[in-house]
């Protein structure tokens, strides 16, 4: 792809995105996407308003009206096209877990699922050859939808046990990151009855109380507040919230695998539809282990949601999701979903007990990811210098290149969003995945020149 990369078309406020290039993917959205109307929301992000403007003055220019839902989560906004028919496609304007200069354009089809690669290629080329605009009598207008954040909220709760969440008598400790769950997810809880403390609970693009991106090194102040108030869990989404990271109720961050592995056997556990979990090369082997032990079975595709969320709908599967934090429930809808991540681990803590409990039983591995400057152009070549060094390993190019060893994997992949390589160590022996990890990133060092 020239512009899109895993998740939507990204770059650096006013200087990549900007007005000029807004303007002409909205009219190249309309083209592929529309008759229309198209939906489109945004996060905090100071630079939101700025896009959303020229996105939608783009696919108002092709003829194509907007419905504007203002401030909302991704997930609110794919639930919202899935729910109306005569909503061709979705467009949010969100740089997810990236720094505040950033911003982003992501696609919906018409399904609410994101958009495919052949879409996004039909997208880039229309920009490419460049579109007429309607006369002056055919220029679309906008309209604004106010509650599309609170129906998506309402189908979250039709999808559990929200009278058994209710009667447990839970107590939560929420960060919204400053982010686009500011409303939502404050609303949800307060629907199940659940008390609630909320850390960065104002929308701010600036994201003042930490990066968005829900990683530990983020979460150090949710960690504390969860020991500090006895809550039963600690949620953090990122800044557009369609994913949804947990911290035990003894404070320990739970990465995004440990979530889905949990949510994986809840899932199971239930007997419903398909045993198959779908999730990518980069997964942690604890989540293949845990449903296999659930009576499970896993499928892996390449990195990126729309890849799982499309594997999901061909194999008919339960649930899905990456090692972000990103979770597929395919009741809901095929697409990340913080919100309902959130309230199914409230649902699987009421029948199962304390999720800490839950997390030791868990298979053990050792995981090491680290990332290394790398420029787009130099992608391609580092990967096929590494698979050169090991040859004579096992090797698996679904997505980057993952070298299989009898005691664990490495896996290298560049990142879709940044210039960025990423590297990931894992073993059950923390040992070995340290290694591993330094031989790798020494090599990926000398073959750039670092």
């Amino acid at each position: 792809m020239k512009m899109f990369g895993t998740n939507g078309i990204r770059g650096v406020a006013n200087e990549y995105l900007n007005c000029e290039l807004s303007v002409n993917v909205g009219r190249a959205i309309a083209y592929v996407l529309g008759p229309g109307p198209i939906a489109i929301a945004k996060d905090t992000r100071v630079s939101s308003d700025m896009i959303v403007s020229s996105v939608s003055a783009g696919l108002m220019s092709m003829g194509v009206s907007v419905i504007d839902l203002g401030m909302v989560p991704t997930p609110a906004l794919q639930y919202y096209v899935k729910t109306h028919d005569d909503v061709t496609a979705g467009v949010m304007i969100t740089a997810s877990h990236n720094p505040p200069e950033f911003n982003g354009i992501k696609c919906v089809s018409s399904d609410g699922t994101e958009c495919s690669p052949e879409e996004e290629g039909a997208i880039e080329d229309a920009y490419e050859m460049g579109m007429k605009t309607v006369e002056w009598p055919k220029i679309a207008s906008m309209t604004h939808v106010s509650d599309a954040g609170e129906r998506y909220i309402d189908s979250v709760l039709a999808k559990v046990d929200a009278e058994a969440i209710r009667k447990a008598g839970l107590k939560v400790c929420l960060d919204c990151a400053n982010g686009a769950s500011v409303y939502t997810s404050p609303m949800l809880m307060k629907k199940l009855g659940v008390e609630t403390i909320v850390l960065n609970g104002e929308p701010d693009g600036m994201f003042p109380g930490h990066y968005s991106e829900p990683v530990e090194s983020n979460l150090e102040g949710l960690k504390e507040a969860v020991k500090k108030y006895g809550a039963d869990l600690g949620i953090a989404h990122d800044g557009d919230a369609d994913r949804c990271v947990f911290v035990s109720n003894t404070g320990m961050y739970m990465p995004g695998d440990v979530g889905l592995a949990l949510l994986s056997i809840s899932c199971l556990q239930s007997g419903k539809g398909s045993s198959e979990v779908v999730s990518t090369v980069a997964l942690s082997s604890m989540v293949e282990d845990a449903v296999i032990n659930a009576g499970g079975f896993m499928v892996r595709t390449a990195v990126g949601s729309p890849l799982v969320a499309r594997r999901m709908i061909k194999d008919g599967s339960l649930v899905g999701g990456e090692d972000n934090g990103g979770i597929i429930f395919a009741d809901h809808q095929f697409c990340r979903d913080g919100a309902m991540a959130a309230a199914r681990m409230l649902e699987f803590i009421v029948r199962n007990g304390p999720v800490q409990k839950q997390v030791d039983a868990l298979p053990k591995y050792t995981t090491i990811k680290t990332a290394t400057h790398c420029d787009d152009d130099k992608k391609e070549m580092l990967i096929d210098k590494v698979a050169a060094l090991h040859q004579s390993e096992k090797i698996d190019r679904t997505d980057g290149l993952k070298i299989i060893f009898d005691n664990g994997w490495v896996l290298l992949r560049p990142s879709g969003t940044e210039p960025k390589f990423r590297i990931y160590s894992e073993s059950k022996d923390p040992e070995v995945a340290k290694s591993r990890s330094e031989q790798f990133m020494s090599e990926v060092a000398l073959i750039l020149g670092q």
